[in-house]
């Protein structure tokens, strides 16, 4: 039998069929697309593939030759998020930038309402060469299998981090400790934040710079409310810090499209931006200056993080040594608010 700990020893289709109980043609089908093959015999192939980390022959031979010519970006989120937040748009651009100079195409998953079982069984049949997956999740634990499949680069530092992935990050930490600097530098001594999710690497750095620029400062800690990383969760965050009557005069917000949110639910309760209180946001995208006021901000490379991102994976489909992780900086982007 295959050694379940490791990938040291690759497992076979009659290995999953035995310890499935099914028939070797019966495995063919199921990685075939399941057709006429039972639900129960399916749940069952599909539970040994998983317990043996079973990689089908033709995904090792199209590994070894690179034949697929295809790169999956894989995005724990539903299409609501993908298509309404423009740092998405931007990855996806520096993606394709980067793949355009070579043959390879780049397949979508936005993977949310199937906790990723979909992709992941795709992923893992040979489909695709490598993968790019952002936005993840804690509870997305499904990305784990895809690493052990297929050569895999993070956007961002991955949630459950181990030895050997590869990731391209931006510095979320230093970016948060700059925004709060730059309040503080404008006269602010009470300042509320609105986080991102707390189960994204993302969202947990931010807040730590945010605390550490004020512990530097020798201010205390001000309030903060979560947020989604979406407009609506922005604003509801915004009315939350007025309805809980928080004395704050500025506002760091973790992302422009929450801060966007933020921004009319402030106006609508009558308090004046930068006037009666200061905000910035983070990201930089093309909401900082459709917003009104323009959005003094943090800008994020996105783009350049895409491009990264895939310079990382095609190098390691070469089968070279690319750097195992890639921080990339930020910078303030004053405008209006602040």
């Amino acid at each position: 039998m295959a050694d379940h700990g490791t990938k040291t020893a690759q497992a076979t289709i009659e290995q999953v069929a035995a310890l499935a109980g099914v028939s070797r043609s019966t495995v063919s089908r199921v990685l075939g697309g399941g057709e006429r093959v039972s639900p129960a015999a399916l749940e069952a192939v599909h539970a040994a593939i998983d317990e043996l980390n079973y990689v089908p022959n033709r995904a090792a031979r199209t590994l070894a030759t690179r034949q697929t010519q295809a790169i999956g970006l894989v995005v724990p989120e539903d299409t609501t998020r993908f298509f309404g937040d423009p740092f998405f748009a931007a990855i996806v651009s520096g993606i394709h930038s980067r793949l355009s100079r070579t043959e390879h195409v780049l397949n979508l998953f936005i993977a949310s309402d199937d906790a990723g079982d979909k992709t992941t069984r795709y992923l893992r049949s040979g489909n695709v060469d490598g993968a790019i997956i952002v936005s993840h999740h804690t509870s997305n634990t499904y990305i784990d299998r895809i690493a052990d499949a297929v050569p895999v680069v993070f956007g961002g530092r991955p949630v459950r981090e181990r030895p050997g992935d590869y990731y391209v990050d931006v510095d979320n930490v230093a970016g948060g400790a700059d925004a709060t600097e730059y309040l503080i530098s404008r006269g602010a001594r009470r300042i509320a934040m609105i986080a991102g999710p707390a189960d994204m690497p993302a969202g947990i750095d931010r807040v730590d710079g945010y605390r550490r620029a004020l512990a530097s400062a020798g201010l205390p800690d001000g309030p903060v409310v979560a947020g989604d990383f979406t407009q609506a969760g922005g604003a509801a965050a915004a009315r939350r810090l007025v309805a809980d009557g928080a004395e704050f005069d500025a506002l760091f917000v973790a992302s422009d499209l929450m801060a966007r949110g933020a921004l009319e639910a402030l106006r609508d309760a009558g308090i004046a931006v930068p006037g009666d209180l200061k905000v910035i946001g983070f990201d930089d995208s093309p909401i900082a200056t459709n917003s009104e006021p323009h959005l003094t901000t943090v800008r994020q490379p996105s783009r350049l993080q895409g491009e990264t991102m895939t310079d990382v994976l095609l190098a390691r489909l070469r089968g070279e040594d690319p750097p195992r992780v890639t921080t990339l900086p930020t910078e303030v982007v004053v405008r209006q608010t602040a």
